[in-house]
């Protein structure tokens, strides 16, 4: 015969209420976001310091420790004040939350007079949907985030307000990561944005570190790049080749008879750096290329640069007779300093820009320049993501727009 011996008591509270201590303090005290020099934020809580097991229970239970089972029944945490929710607004226009939800969603199942006065009621009260809250409950993301190197860059800009004007009508919000052409910074910005669970994704070129490739492809995100293309076939993209559109342009200036072509780059971003390949290899086949006619500056591309890049290159080779400067605010500011410099344009030296920014054709002389279809890459990218976030499949996976040669008085 065996004798069952009595248990010992436990005194370790984390064994004899694992359940119970192991929950986060945070839910029984209702503790919401708050400004404070201790703890910080974390997903809208604030979350306190990490405290002993006897300091937790103090907190939990104020007074002596009872020995009792700590309650299972948590109480609700306060809904932060002054926000009206979707439930406020059913309850005002007497309908279940529900109703009111389709009502704003505008679907077809809801008779007109509910949905009228659902959004009356809305309006009343102030209700301004949560996009975080809508997308956990349909399981639908509406955040599409969009990668760019610099804002200061009126290309970018043009290009952000067609996304805008495509993508806003479907219910979709951009969000606007700057990378400041840096690899390093736009994987750190991927991999925040990717933990957000976007519904799409739209990247500026192809330069990327191998990491972020991996994260974007295993994320299963629909991504389409822009401004550049490519023949792989796997891969959606929007723009137009950057390397024959700098062929282009210095085939003009051959035509205009110019030998001594320079070429003038700043920033060195690899789109750049394909124009001056489309460079090289016109005046190669011409019988006409000189490496040192090529001023490179790492600096960003900027109207004062311009007019530096100018004096340099004068300085070193007086014999050039027409310059290629890789964008149109280095050209402007090439045209601004021309005059101070006694250079006279296009008599003396042609002066060629690229992108056909804002104030090229009121220069004087009025700047030559390429033309580049910003707009429309804008546009064409968000209706190709839409496709892609619907679960089409696009007619065409990289859509090639061209450019524009756009011959004005500097040359």
């Amino acid at each position: 015969m065996t004798t069952k011996e009595p248990s010992k008591r436990r005194t370790d509270i984390g064994q004899r209420y694992p359940k119970r201590v192991l929950k986060s303090p945070l839910q029984s005290l209702g503790v919401g976001p708050a400004e404070s020099a201790q703890g910080t934020l974390f997903q809208g809580f604030h979350v306190l310091p990490q405290l002993p097991d006897s300091a937790i229970l103090n907190v939990l239970l104020p007074g002596p420790f009872s020995g009792k089972p700590l309650s299972t029944a948590l109480p609700r945490r306060p809904r932060a004040s002054g926000r009206t929710t979707l439930a406020d607004v059913a309850r005002a226009a007497s309908v279940s939350p529900i109703t009111a939800s389709r009502a704003l969603r505008g679907e077809r199942a809801v008779a007109p007079d509910l949905v009228e006065r659902v959004r009356q009621a809305a309006q009343t009260l102030g209700y301004v949907p949560d996009p975080a809250a809508r997308a956990l409950a349909s399981q639908r993301s509406t955040l599409v985030p969009v990668l760019v190197p610099l804002l200061s860059n009126a290309l970018f800009v043009d290009v952000l307000e067609a996304v805008h004007r495509g993508l806003a009508p479907h219910g979709y919000q951009i969000l606007i990561g700057v990378t400041h052409y840096d690899p390093q910074e736009e994987e750190k910005l991927l991999t925040s944005y990717l933990a957000m669970r976007p519904a799409g994704l739209l990247l500026t070129g192809f330069d990327r570190t191998d990491e972020a490739r991996q994260r974007l492809a295993a994320s299963g995100v629909p991504c389409v790049h822009l401004m550049e293309t490519t023949r792989a076939p796997d891969v959606y993209c929007v723009g137009f080749s950057q390397q024959d559109a700098g062929e282009r342009m210095v085939q003009h200036l051959l035509d205009r008879g110019h030998r001594r072509i320079a070429f003038a780059a700043a920033q060195l971003d690899p789109r750049t750096l394909q124009r001056a390949e489309g460079y090289r290899r016109c005046l190669r086949a011409a019988g006409c290329y000189d490496a040192g006619l090529e001023l490179l500056s790492s600096e960003a591309s900027s109207v004062r640069l311009g007019g530096e890049l100018l004096a340099q290159l004068l300085d070193k080779h007086p014999d050039i007779d027409a310059i290629f400067f890789c964008n149109d605010d280095l050209a402007q500011g090439a045209l601004l300093a021309a005059p101070r410099l006694g250079i006279r344009v296009p008599d003396q030296v042609a002066v060629a820009g690229f992108n056909d920014l804002a104030g090229s054709a009121e220069m004087l002389p009025s700047l030559t320049t390429v033309r580049t279809p910003r707009q429309a890459i804008g546009e064409e990218s968000a209706r190709m993501l839409l496709a892609l976030m619907r679960g089409e499949t696009p007619a065409r996976n990289c859509m090639d727009l061209g450019f524009e040669l756009t011959v004005r008085e500097s040359t």
